[in-house]
């Protein structure tokens, strides 16, 4: 089976477990050998994900995989939250998390700086404005980035403790 329909095949099934199950599907990753590849499913919902979440999304997106025998030799499944300073996967992410603080690396350098750190300002059609801490307001399109991350904002995270 050819690796982007391999995958696409894994990020469908973990959408509609995830779906039916009422969490956020966040990613899929596949990594590792084929003959024992490890595939993370990364979820989320309002208000965090808990240990109990992860294992009943595990359970199900297992099942699904097992009855299919999709994955034809042993692998390993990891289903996790996205973590506080979650990975931001796709345009949609930065429009969900607009105002929020960041790190974006960008795979050419835009005004000299391939590194930014500071809050995602907006989503203007495909391009990112961005509120970089060094050089202010910067703009680059979505497809110039390599890497994004949210940043935690710890004041935030006491409030809400």
């Amino acid at each position: 089976m050819e690796v982007g329909t391999f995958d696409e095949r894994i990020r469908e099934i973990a959408r509609k477990v995830t779906d039916e199950l009422g969490f956020e599907f966040v990613h899929a990753q596949v990594a590792g050998p084929k003959h024992n590849p490890t595939v993370r499913i990364f979820i989320d919902k309002s208000g965090g994900v808990t240990i109990e979440d992860c294992s009943t999304a595990s359970r199900a997106i297992e099942s699904l995989l097992d009855s299919d025998d999709f994955i034809p030799t042993s692998y390993v499944l990891e289903v996790s939250s996205p973590g506080l300073e979650r990975e931001l996967f796709s345009i949609e992410d930065f429009k969900r998390f607009a105002g929020k603080q960041a790190k974006v690396r960008t795979n050419s350098a835009v005004n000299g700086q391939r590194n930014f750190s500071g809050e995602i300002f907006e989503v203007d059609g495909s391009e990112i404005v961005f509120n970089d801490k060094t050089n202010g307001q910067v703009r680059f399109p979505y497809e110039a980035v390599a890497k994004a991350n949210l940043l935690i904002d710890l004041e935030e995270e006491l409030r809400r403790s």
